[in-house]
């Protein structure tokens, strides 16, 4: 079957997509965009997350005939057409939040989500906000930082 979305404001088709390709199989395999990460294929480390009409979601878990006609949004589509970094994605960086770098674009996209939905959010509403995403690296003090510190400059604060 055929697949049309759109992705990062962009459309795209697909062609030949098999009835049980997933979403993130057809970002990067088909669409050459390896940003969000294939790690679990169950929906539980969050490192494959993009937004589906603005919401998050696990891609492993979405077939990609589900996107028909739908808006996807990567963590490619957070950096500016310039190459410069968004403020999320700045954030990360300058706290410290980015290690081996696995969980980190579906980190970026989930904060990018809550940040747009609650620009001033609790540590608790960081935390349920980013409970879907695991990190093996940070202890997860550098990217709550990382969300504050965004959050923070998203208010003008910093």
């Amino acid at each position: 079957m055929r697949v049309s979305f759109t992705v990062n404001g962009r459309p795209q088709e697909a062609d030949d997509v098999w009835e049980g390709e997933s979403l993130l199989y057809v970002l990067r395999e088909r669409l050459g965009l390896p940003g969000s990460k294939n790690a679990c294929e169950q929906g539980e480390c969050g490192s494959c997350t993009v937004r589906l009409d603005g919401v998050p979601v696990c891609s492993c878990l979405v077939a990609a005939g589900q996107a028909e006609g739908r808006e996807v949004a990567t963590v490619e589509g957070l950096t500016g057409e310039d190459g410069e970094l968004s403020v999320v994605q700045q954030a990360f960086v300058d706290a410290g939040a980015v290690q081996c770098g696995f969980c980190t674009p579906g980190l970026l996209v989930a904060t990018d989500e809550l940040l747009e939905r609650n620009p001033s959010p609790t540590d608790g509403d960081i935390r349920e906000a980013l409970s879907g995403n695991l990190c093996r690296c940070t202890g997860y003090e550098a990217i709550l930082d990382a969300v504050r510190l965004a959050a923070a400059r998203t208010e003008g604060a910093v």
